[in-house]
């Protein structure tokens, strides 16, 4: 199976439809929201700081995610990097590596969208032990930092971008 990232405007509309109807299981909803939260967030006031991604296995919408650069970024995060958001795995999906995919795609795609990012950011509940795996796994680093978030205690993780030429 192939897989790629990449940007929401660039989905067909089945593909689009497809996307909006990725489902995460219940427990994940209060770290990663739902899709239609995602969305909103994406389309209902378009900002060039905010960019959505798709991982399409073949040609269909497995996983979403989310990233923000200034001036939208959260109070936590470096001003030259971006920050991911809403990652979503659908839930029939999962346990198949789509995570894992998303995470080795991301450094390119935001080098794609935007070449001045220096790093990426993210804020990950500190007890949510699948997604601090993922990460760590993908080459995040923990920042060593954490803060009360409105889960429960955040890290902050990061990770450098290095342009490809």
């Amino acid at each position: 199976m192939h897989t790629r990232l990449v940007p929401y405007e660039t989905l067909t509309a089945v593909q689009q439809q497809q996307l909006s109807a990725l489902e995460v299981h219940p427990e994940q909803l209060p770290f990663c929201g739902d899709m239609y939260c995602a969305l909103n967030a994406l389309l209902a006031r378009p900002n060039p700081s905010v960019k959505g991604f798709a991982l399409l296995a073949d040609d269909t919408p497995v996983a979403f995610l989310l990233l923000k650069r200034a001036p939208c970024l959260p109070h936590w995060a470096d001003e030259h990097s971006a920050t991911l958001h809403a990652l979503q795995v659908d839930r029939r999906q999962q346990g198949r590596g789509f995570g894992k995919a998303c995470m080795q795609a991301l450094p390119l795609a935001t080098l794609e969208a935007w070449p001045q990012i220096k790093g990426l950011e993210l804020s990950v509940d500190a007890d949510n032990v699948a997604a601090m795996g993922l990460y760590l796994g993908a080459g995040w680093l923990d920042c060593g930092e954490a803060y009360k978030g409105r889960v429960g205690y955040e890290r902050r993780l990061s990770r450098a971008l290095t342009p490809t030429r």
